[in-house]
């Protein structure tokens, strides 16, 4: 290009500016102090509180882009524990538990009961990815978790094994924690703000399947049938996996008698025990091939 052409930037990209200022000199009580830095490079200045509303910005723009660019049209959120072991794990933590509280093997047990929801969550999101449904040229349903352990390992597990790629959004908590090794590496998406990454769950979701977990899992949940039944979001499938657990844990029903909710709400949700059953309502609701 020369300085002649019409579609020629007259403008030097950021990256190239970066690349001057590094090329310039760095040992001058000037170029050494923080208020030089360029900001866009300057960490410090990127995390002081005044840059929140930036940060937000960003959070939202970066997987909104890296989804785009990987032509992933809508997903198959996973929701449920980190905690529920797989099938391979129960004896070893039954084991593992023999020597603690009444309390703590009680837990242990339940726990390992709930292990039949690892496998579901494995298949559902194995089904999924094998119908490799494309529409518009984009990649739909593709499964997408926590990017944790225990169901959401689970999730990205099945899609691994069909052979797909599949989405992991994660989370930076006080304690350890990294994404599970199933995800695709370029689709493992890290998250500060949790408001943002619950956005990020519902943009592009065409389904959600919900199985046994906690208080974030209850969270997902009950902020997804708000969202539908307030009408801010259009409806579709919500599958939730236990029908034992979640009615021993939070009366439904009982909601409704009371009156706090309509009873037609309780028709937002459809009842799951197996991934056939919860794949074939998904492709009843969209006029898919079960």
């Amino acid at each position: 290009m020369t300085d002649k052409e019409l579609t020629d930037r007259r403008f030097y990209r950021a990256e190239q500016e970066a690349g001057f200022a590094d090329a310039g000199p760095q040992e001058t009580p000037q170029t050494q102090h923080p208020a030089y830095r360029l900001a866009f490079r300057d960490t410090d200045f990127m995390l002081r509180d005044e840059l929140r509303p930036v940060r937000f910005q960003l959070e939202l723009l970066k997987p909104e882009m890296l989804l785009d660019e990987a032509r992933v049209g809508s997903t198959l959120v996973i929701y449920g524990s980190a905690r529920i072991p797989s099938p391979e794990q129960v004896e070893a933590r039954l084991e593992a538990a023999k020597n603690d509280s009444e309390y703590e093997q009680l837990v242990a047990q339940n726990l390992a009961k709930k292990a039949k929801y690892y496998e579901e969550a494995y298949k559902l999101a194995k089904l999924a990815s094998e119908k490799a449904v494309v529409e518009g040229g984009k990649r739909q349903f593709v499964v997408t978790s926590g990017g944790g352990p225990s169901i959401m390992e689970a999730a990205n597990r099945g899609a691994s094994d069909a052979g797909a790629e599949s989405i992991g959004l994660n989370i930076i908590l006080p304690h350890e924690q990294a994404p599970n090794s199933y995800v695709t590496p370029y689709l493992s998406l890290n998250f500060h703000y949790f408001a943002l990454r619950k956005m990020h769950f519902l943009l592009r979701a065409r389904a959600v399947a919900v199985f046994p977990g906690g208080f974030g899992t209850f969270d997902e949940l009950f902020e997804l049938l708000t969202l539908i039944q307030t009408g801010k979001m259009k409806r579709i499938p919500i599958l939730l996996f236990g029908r034992d657990f979640w009615n021993r844990v939070i009366d439904f029903e009982a909601i409704a008698e009371e009156g706090t909710i309509s009873k037609k709400d309780l028709d937002l949700i459809h009842w799951c025990e197996d991934a056939e059953d919860g794949w074939c309502h998904i492709a009843e609701f969209y006029d898919l091939e079960c």
